[in-house]
């Protein structure tokens, strides 16, 4: 639907790297239609009927109205949960919940527009195991790995790693508040004499061997364009994980290995997605190892320090350009 239609934009309020790609958008005159699903029921309003085989009808908030036809693309950017009101009680709020997700997500997965990126095919490229395995699969090389809850499984893994160390990594983001402090858990480094650990035995853990480090790499890949920069820690707690210390960090802009662009380019058309945002390690020997790939991964920071065209080749991708 190129040259015609709107943007439809499903973000939290608050999200600096979405900013970009709205102002780009308007730089371009492309219309858009900014919304967070937390604004649904209360804020939002949805009245969509079905005409042959198209869904026709409207979204409206108190500053707008948005015509369902007109929507040529849609950036599912990590918006929030559907609100309620408080004194709801909680068996309807359930239900509301659901119906929510159901009936208004649902409608929303039924236009027929681009997604970036799909939100099904997004949650199920979330799954680390369903990652690492595609990734072997297209060639890229892979760190060993397991996942269990025996505690005695985690001893043996560090034992076959020959006194190596031996990496805790959490399947998804964690994230909270304790004591009033804004905390998160990171990749750690473990100790195999604390092994085994009657905590395991607790839920699933991944358990990674630790890959000795030159630098990482964030690569942003954005409908068959890749945009790589070195990411270079000076601290303890960042050449661990890098995202426990982002005032420590240098960049660089870099190029992959062609088999590695294949690799990343396979990977993501496996997945079905348009988008990615994939971390390497890079050995001191040059060879990249893949960690994991993001379908909704934050690039602004990459595109402030080094001033590779992500979000450009983010508003192509969404206005069409080309198509």
């Amino acid at each position: 639907m190129t040259g015609a239609g709107h943007v439809l934009i499903l973000a939290g309020r608050f999200d600096p790297t979405c900013d970009l790609v709205v102002e780009e958008l308007n730089r371009r005159a492309v219309p858009v239609f900014r919304a967070d699903m937390a604004e649904f029921p209360l804020r939002l309003t949805l009245a969509a009927s079905l005409s042959g085989s198209r869904w026709h009808g409207t979204l409206a908030n108190d500053r707008r109205t948005l015509d369902l036809a007109s929507v040529r693309s849609v950036y599912y950017r990590r918006p929030t949960h559907p609100k309620f009101p408080e004194q709801m009680a909680a068996e309807a709020r359930t239900v509301a919940e659901r119906e929510a997700r159901w009936g208004f997500g649902g409608l929303l997965t039924a236009l027929p527009c681009r997604w970036l990126p799909p939100p099904g095919r997004a949650a199920d490229a979330e799954y680390k195991p369903r990652q690492l395995r595609v990734a072997a699969d297209v060639g890229l090389s892979v760190p060993r790995t397991l996942i269990t809850n025996d505690p005695y499984a985690a001893k043996d893994f560090a034992e076959s790693l020959d006194g190596g160390p031996v990496i805790y990594k959490p399947f998804f983001p964690v994230r909270g508040t304790v004591r009033g402090q804004t905390a998160a858990v990171y990749a750690s480094i473990i100790d195999p004499g604390d092994l085994p650990h009657a905590d395991i035995a607790s839920t699933a853990h991944m358990f990674q061997e630790w890959v000795p480090k030159a630098y990482e790499v964030r690569l942003t890949a954005v409908d068959g364009q890749i945009f790589a920069a070195e990411i270079h820690a000076d601290s303890d707690a960042g050449r661990i994980d890098w995202r426990s210390d982002y005032d420590s960090h240098t960049y660089r802009v870099c190029d992959p290995p062609p088999e590695v662009a294949t690799g990343v380019q396979r990977m993501l058309d496996r997945l079905g997605l348009p988008y990615g945002a994939f971390d390497f390690v890079v050995t001191p020997e040059g060879q990249w190892r893949f960690l994991e790939v993001n379908p909704s991964g934050q690039y602004g920071f990459i595109e402030q320090a080094t001033g590779l065209r992500i979000t450009a080749a983010i508003c192509d991708y969404l206005e069409g350009a080309g198509q």
